[in-house]
């Protein structure tokens, strides 16, 4: 049975708002992650660090607030900066 006080209305309303928020940020962490990847593939490092700084920023604010677990966070950092640190020595 469905709970009708206010309170859980109020509560259903909110959860709605955040739940769609969350999933509009995850979907710009995974937008971002796809385009620093396509720059790796394309060799294209100039744009890969800039779109890295942007990328860590996402990360950080998700990790923040609690979308993602920090230690999450500190893993995707991580692996992006140290494939566009292999890719600027290799080249």
């Amino acid at each position: 049975m469905a709970k009708r006080t206010k309170s859980a209305l109020k509560a259903n309303r909110q959860n709605i708002t955040r739940r769609e928020h969350n999933r509009q940020m995850r979907s710009t962490l995974r937008t971002a992650l796809k385009g620093i990847r396509a720059k790796l593939d394309e060799k294209d490092l100039d744009g890969a660090k800039a779109a890295l700084s942007k990328t860590v920023s996402i990360v950080d604010k998700m990790a923040k607030t609690g979308i993602i677990h920090r230690n999450t966070a500190g893993r995707y950092k991580s692996r992006l900066a140290s494939r566009v640190a292999k890719k600027s020595a290799a080249a």
